[in-house]
């Protein structure tokens, strides 16, 4: 596909629903107020979580005069315009894609071919906002800023278009993780209808299990979730287990500190019996410490987890690198001495900008050299503190609240 060019001034929001946000009673209801029989609503669902039809004028089961009436009052398709990128062989592939209103979007497809008496995979790394108001600086969507939330159409037709390119190829989609960007429990409302959509046997159908939501720490999101009972996986971006370093590195934390994200989390898994995910980006001589590693052993002793350690993907404008291999293995090693389970992660599409947020960013243009000067010396700085125990004065980040 052809790279996306730049749109000199965004385009007016399409103000139409997109079909893939809407529940099959909420279509019947559509119908019945223009007297159709409510089996309308069945054909045009099947076509739009089907793998052949590719637009409202391909679902053949309607009359001619009724897909143009659905064609004014819907969407088939709110992800427009998609660049791809290939990397690892073809094991991953990276999508830019481009929103009504310009909005830039990445999804990540990643493959893992069957080992062993593990069956093969295909995991989809979707975005829920455009942009994110949390602002990690090691992460290229921090650079972006917050753009908008997206709608609910917006996040699961990621899925409908990585599933249509599996099908072609006689595979299908077996993981959804909310890891791309933007902050998923900041979305909260739209990203469970998403999980809904996604999981309903009527429409996509994938096991609930099979889909995990992460989060830098919106504490009282997770609280919801908890209530809801969910079976899906709940996924903390941890990072560091020390507030001054964490203030530093996921901005949230001035808000919802450490200790309290922990103990939302580790309700979540009392109440659900489902393990929680902590990620952890690893810095070079930043969060990578034996100080660090004893701290988190520490904060997370006993609970239902799994850590995953990532060495850090490179970011522009930052001064930090990934973390030694030997460096991430003996910190692995420090948890799994407290009884912590621990996977090391290898990083996937790095000559293709797959960290999150990346393509868009490409996209924004880099800042001016003196404004990324600027930026390196704050992280330092802040950073150097941090590894001092002082602890962060800086407000919390816009957009981040109740």
């Amino acid at each position: 596909m052809l790279p996306i060019a730049p749109e000199p001034t965004a385009p007016a929001r399409d103000a139409r629903p997109g079909l893939s946000g809407m529940a099959v009673d909420e279509l019947a209801t559509w119908f019945a107020g223009r007297g159709e029989p409510a089996y309308r609503a069945r054909q045009v669902a099947d076509a739009v979580w089907g793998r052949s039809a590719t637009s409202i004028d391909e679902i053949r089961t309607l009359p001619s005069a009724l897909r143009e009436a659905v064609e004014t009052a819907f969407r088939f398709d709110t992800v427009g315009d998609t660049e791809l990128r290939l990397s690892d062989g073809g094991l991953t592939e990276k999508g830019l894609h481009r929103l009504s209103d310009g909005t830039l979007i990445e999804s990540v497809l990643m493959h893992y071919p069957a080992r062993g008496a593990q069956r093969e995979r295909h995991t989809l790394c979707i975005s829920s906002q455009g942009g994110c108001a949390v602002g990690c600086p090691f992460c290229a969507t921090g650079e972006l800023g917050f753009g908008r939330d997206l709608e609910t159409a917006e996040i699961v037709d990621q899925v409908r278009h990585a599933a249509r390119r599996l099908s072609g190829e006689s595979r299908r989609l077996t993981n959804v993780v909310f890891m791309g960007m933007g902050e998923p429990l900041l979305n909260l409302d739209r990203v469970l209808e998403a999980i809904e959509a996604l999981n309903d046997r009527e429409r996509f159908g994938l096991g609930a299990r099979h889909i995990t939501v992460s989060t830098s720490g919106v504490v009282p999101g997770i609280r919801r979730l908890t209530a809801l009972g969910p079976q899906f996986t709940l996924a903390v971006s941890l990072h560091a287990a020390r507030d001054p370093l964490r203030d530093v590195l996921v901005p949230l934390n001035r808000r919802w500190p450490v200790a309290e994200v922990v103990a939302a989390a580790r309700e979540h898994a009392r109440t659900t019996g489902r393990r929680v995910s902590y990620e952890v980006t690893m810095i070079g001589g930043v969060n990578d410490t034996e100080v660090d590693a004893t701290a988190m052993a520490e904060l997370l002793r006993g609970d239902l987890v799994h850590v995953n350690l990532i060495p850090m993907n490179p970011v522009a404008h930052t001064p930090w690198t990934a973390s030694p291999m030997p460096v991430i293995e003996k910190f692995a090693e420090r948890l799994r001495q407290a009884g912590l389970p621990v996977t090391i992660r290898r990083n996937r599409g790095q000559e293709i900008g797959a960290a999150c947020g990346q393509l868009a960013a490409d996209r924004a243009g880099a800042p001016a050299a003196p404004v990324v000067a600027r930026r390196r010396r704050l992280l330092e700085t802040a950073s150097a503190a941090a590894l001092r125990g002082e602890r962060s004065h800086d407000g919390v980040p816009a957009g981040v609240g109740e």
